[in-house]
């Protein structure tokens, strides 16, 4: 449900996939009015990166409360359009391949002129120049060449992640971007250019690790930090899986062995310091395992619990979304398309005390919001229907 904290303000998203849709999502989730245009007939590709009469749920994830303007940009009304909304507009989210933007007559330079106001925001690849300015780019990509992939995977083996990361993360990169120049236009009074890219944004993320290999030239892999912070995973007797993490205070070490009656290990040599613990995490892997498949999942985390031990359940998806704490801190949301009928959504990543919520809308088909929008502008019925003759637009009859 979106707060109101941008209400008022208006933010133009020209963006496909999930970086760009991500960051104008956060800011919808604030208030703001979003409108996305999308290129007639068929809109964002992520619609239907899964098959779905009306939209994938990635796609609805990603765009409710948001608006859809099919417009075609190619076209020199089209442009025209998309300008008039900008020269109104506070934010303008865009994640087309560097130099798009600007041969449609969109980049940065040439809308500053309209609105000096105009906060911009670019979402790459690899950077808006360089030697790598021309590469396509997805999230896995992102992940590979950021370093972050290396820190997931066994390189020897290695496997592509399950989770948009790189997106996510570089989506969230340009939502914070943005709130801080709307803070500085606040200042200033004038707009400015925000850039980010799935190197730059998830570099930045695995940035604790990168500045251990900065102060001691030793490369990290996927254990580096598993073994600094005391973290396991455990097979339970019912085959049901555990995570613990004892981090740095020696008492959650020390309450582990409590919990599973094994303060021998405290003796024994290998394992009497945190460094020796480190060096020789394997053997401690093989001493924990078998302790955990003598009883199940919640016997253990029960006895955990007991000894203030950091241990919580390694759910799927399905698990936590049934979880009391889940439900209690109330983070699904449930609302109801005309055509699609009910969805459900993971309610945004923040909340605040004291502020309006308002009711959360449903993603929009393509073109959905066309005609309010071109009517908003000065367009009339028949003008519209002449737009959508001609295709510059995709407008939906009401």
């Amino acid at each position: 449900m979106p707060f109101n904290v941008l209400k008022n303000f208006t933010v133009v998203e020209c963006s496909t996939f999930v970086t760009g849709p991500y960051a104008a999502a956060l800011l919808a989730d604030l208030g703001a009015r979003v409108i996305k245009i999308e290129s007639p007939p068929d809109g964002d590709p992520y619609r239907y990166f899964a098959p779905d009469p009306y939209f994938s749920f990635n796609f609805a994830h990603l765009n409710r409360n948001k608006e859809s303007l099919a417009l075609d940009l190619k076209s020199a009304k089209g442009k025209e359009i998309c300008i008039e909304l900008l020269k109104r507009a506070d934010v303008f989210v865009e994640n087309f391949r560097p130099g798009t933007a600007e041969r449609l007559g969109l980049g940065y330079d040439a809308l500053r002129a309209f609105n000096p106001r105009l906060v911009y925001c670019s979402i790459s690849a690899f950077g808006q120049s360089g030697p790598y300015v021309d590469k396509p780019g997805f999230d896995t990509l992102g992940q590979a060449m950021s370093g972050l992939l290396s820190l997931l995977t066994d390189p020897d083996q290695p496997k592509v992640m399950g989770m948009a990361v790189s997106d996510y993360v570089t989506g969230l990169s340009a939502g914070y971007g943005i709130l801080g120049a709307l803070l500085a236009r606040e200042k200033t009074g004038a707009g400015t250019r925000v850039e980010t890219s799935l190197l730059q944004a998830t570099l930045s993320f695995i940035g604790e690790t990168a500045a251990g290999y900065l102060r001691t030239g030793v490369v990290p892999n996927r254990m580096a930090r598993v073994k600094n912070a005391h973290a396991f995973a455990f097979v339970c007797n019912d085959k049901l899986p555990i995570a613990i993490h004892c981090s740095v205070p020696e008492k959650f070490w020390l309450a582990l062995l409590k919990a599973v009656d094994k303060m021998d290990i405290a003796s024994d040599d290998r394992f009497k310091t945190r460094d020796r613990r480190r060096q020789n995490y394997e053997a401690l892997e093989q001493e924990l395992a078998p302790v955990f498949a003598t009883k199940t999942r919640q016997e253990w985390l029960q006895k955990l619990e007991a000894h203030d031990v950091p241990a919580v359940p390694l759910y799927n998806v399905a698990e936590v979304l049934g979880d009391p704490q889940v439900r209690h801190l109330d983070l699904v949301e449930e609302l109801a398309h005309p055509q699609a009928g009910k969805l459900q959504f993971i309610a945004g990543p923040v909340r605040y005390d004291g502020l309006t919520k308002e009711p959360s809308n449903p993603p929009p088909l393509v073109g959905e919001h066309s005609a309010t929008i071109l009517e908003e502008l000065g367009y009339d019925r028949a003008a519209i229907d002449e737009l959508a003759l001609e295709g510059v637009v995709k407008a939906l009859q009401s």
